[in-house]
């Protein structure tokens, strides 16, 4: 499998068995970190992290996963370059094309992240954007495949707000793959029609079933809930609505209790408002699997680099 020079800005342009090879990928080098094996796949390659939003998982894991591998992180936050500001995207992604190998960018709109793909002339991976979260999603498979030990065939239920950038992407990364996925939201929350026609192609092909609606028994024989929290960043406006809206949505004991299966799990991509979307006692409880989603957003994002960056021979 030869991904190099790809950018990496959704899953959707990542077939099954490219998703799976970075599965694979992730796995292996978890594993020689935990021997404490590092390597130089990324050596001499300096990597520039744009940030317009803040985070805590996407910049540390890009950072830690480059250093392991010997590449030199460069962070760039909202206040150090010029982009969309006084530069244009294009003209910013001429110039750090030219000084850095790779490039992260997470932020707003899903056009800035496509737009520097066009003009860097290097591999640009997204961090995040108001549509698609694809990394999240590698570290979301990642776990699951540890803890279930497969993937085809699980019953996966999203609980929230069903048209954010985690619902969008968790939705093409489990039609995929083969898990059986259903996004349970009020109907205004219901994904796009247009996003939802392609999962069920992806759906067709994988063999697993596409389910959206906004009956609670939907969780029913579910052995993954996952949620997000219920205003994303740059909506905090609709924060007091949307929690009227989504209070019955919230992840308690009593939804858990729906599923019927003592082997379900918790899965959030965090950082979560505990005692809206999910319980103290759900978050807390043996159930949770989010801090080892946290630490396999750093195994996942270094398995993106060295795949589409590191040297072929090394991987």
């Amino acid at each position: 499998m030869n991904l190099f020079g790809r950018n990496f800005l959704t899953l959707k342009d990542y077939t099954r068995e490219e998703i799976e090879y970075l599965l694979d990928l992730s796995m292996k080098l978890k594993v020689d970190k935990k021997k404490g094996i590092t390597g130089d796949r990324l050596k001499g390659k300096n990597i520039a992290l744009l940030f317009e939003k803040p985070s805590t998982r996407t910049r540390c894991a890009f950072v830690v996963g480059a250093r392991d591998e010997g590449g030199f992180p460069e962070y760039l936050g909202k206040d150090d370059i010029q982009l969309g500001h006084k530069e244009s995207v294009a003209d910013t992604a001429r110039v750090l094309g030219r000084m850095f190998d790779g490039i992260e960018f997470r932020g707003f709109k899903h056009s800035t992240v496509e737009e520097l793909a066009k003009y860097a002339g290097v591999p640009v991976w997204n961090g995040l954007t108001d549509e698609y979260h694809p990394t999240q999603i590698l570290a979301d498979l990642l776990t699951m495949r540890e803890y279930f030990g497969k993937l085809e065939g699980l019953n996966f239920v999203y609980v929230g707000d069903g048209r954010n950038n985690m619902a969008n992407s968790l939705m093409i990364g489990m039609t995929k793959l083969g898990v059986n996925m259903t996004i349970l939201a009020p109907k205004s929350l219901h994904p796009s029609d247009e996003l939802v026609n392609i999962c069920k192609g992806y759906a067709n092909e994988s063999g697993a079933k596409l389910n959206i609606s906004d009956d609670l028994n939907a969780v029913k024989g579910a052995d993954v809930i996952y949620t997000d929290v219920w205003a994303s960043m740059g909506e905090e406006d609709k924060a007091k609505e949307r929690i009227e809206l989504l209070r019955p949505y919230q992840v308690n004991k009593a939804l858990m209790d729906k599923t019927g299966k003592d082997s379900t799990i918790f899965m959030h991509c965090l950082p979560a408002v505990k005692g809206y979307e999910v319980t103290e006692d759900i978050f807390e409880s043996d159930k949770s699997v989010v801090f080892d989603e946290a630490e396999n957003r750093m195994h996942t994002i270094k398995a993106v680099m060295v795949a589409t960056l590191g040297r072929e021979d090394d991987k």
